[in-house]
């Protein structure tokens, strides 16, 4: 189907923090095999692509402008902001990429990428090869689905653009019903009857058109990786998120989001009233940033039921206001009040 309709094949990877999707990637640039690559990296934090790596890859036209880096947020609430412009970026340059790669957050839903490639801009000139799930076969085994939840709520903390707070183990069902090919990382750390046991994990929420191929140290041949020719945005229908069983991204209505004006003498401060204002029925989730005086960098701010989170953000590029979102039935004159807006 690619090839008869001209677009350029892209490759969406995904999996949670530690899984192993950079360094997949990394071998696949190592041995592109004189493939053209462009590479979309939403990763947080270093993403560890140097230099001698890429230059490694096998084709001289993958050198650093091949890749983009995405770091406002979570990309699959970041869509129409930051991932379709780089899209169009690389679309638009004198010399189209034989394939591109995107490495998703750890916290990405892969539908909203996928629904992404039927916009305008990009369904005729660009076709999904495959939506690529890494799991951690060692994170699995010991009955987690990340190797180190404690950073992934460390992330989920800190991505003011995340939209959804979905528990860890519904991303992951999720991660895996969206998959064509789902990669089974670190099989050299633990034992076949582990394995077994991971597999049989995964078939509780794979697609059945989708593959399981077992991976050490990130090494998988291109022609697996690349050329599965899925066309995954034909099929979108077919890989509902939990959000879209649940029927919650057709209700918007029976929500609320608003945005205000916040100042606090200090930290302490913004944190009791966000807490305050959490606590009202029907607030179900506070974000944002607020100017303290005597402070040149905003403070961030993420509230989630009764947790919340604050740290100063030099440079945020974004400007001060706290994001309610909630249920239509709250009541906004009661949140105002709380927050001292």
């Amino acid at each position: 189907m690619t090839a008869d309709l001209g677009r350029i094949p892209a490759t969406i990877v995904t999996g949670f923090l530690g899984a192993g999707k950079t360094t997949l990637i990394r071998h696949l640039l190592q041995n592109a095999g004189g493939r053209r690559i462009a590479l979309i990296v939403n990763e947080f934090g270093d993403v560890g692509f140097d230099g001698s790596v890429l230059a490694e890859c096998g084709s001289e036209a993958c050198g650093g402008e091949e890749i983009i880096e995405l770091a406002n947020g979570c990309i699959c609430c970041t869509v129409a902001d930051d991932f379709l412009p780089a899209m169009e970026t690389i679309l638009g340059r004198g010399e189209p990429p034989d394939h591109i790669v995107i490495e998703t957050s750890g916290l990405a839903l892969p539908q909203p990428l996928v629904k992404a490639f039927t916009w305008p801009t990009v369904r005729n000139r660009v076709t999904v090869d495959a939506v690529v799930t890494v799991v951690d076969a060692t994170a699995v085994a010991e009955g987690r689905v990340a190797s180190d939840e404690a950073k992934l709520a460390e992330q989920r903390a800190k991505d003011l653009a995340l939209d959804h707070d979905d528990p860890v183990e519904e991303l992951f069902e999720d991660q895996l019903r969206c998959a064509d090919l789902i990669l089974v990382s670190k099989t050299d750390l633990v034992s076949e009857s582990d394995l077994a046991r991971v597999e049989a994990a995964i078939d509780a929420d794979r697609r059945p058109e989708a593959r399981t191929v077992r991976v050490a140290n990130g090494a998988v041949p291109a022609e697996i990786l690349l050329g599965q020719r899925a066309a995954a945005e034909a099929d979108v229908a077919n890989r509902k998120s939990h959000h879209e069983l649940e029927g919650e991204e057709h209700d918007h209505d029976d929500f609320d989001t608003f945005v205000l004006a916040v100042e606090a003498s200090d930290r302490a401060a913004i944190e009791a009233r966000v807490r305050g204002a959490m606590a009202l029925p029907g607030v179900l989730r506070i974000k944002g940033l607020v100017t303290v005086p005597g402070r040149a960098a905003p403070l961030a701010v993420q509230a989630v039921g009764p947790r919340v989170e604050t740290w100063f953000v030099p440079e945020a590029g974004r400007p001060p206001g706290l994001v309610v979102i909630g249920l239509r039935s709250l009541d906004r004159a009661a949140v105002e009040a709380a927050l001292g807006s």
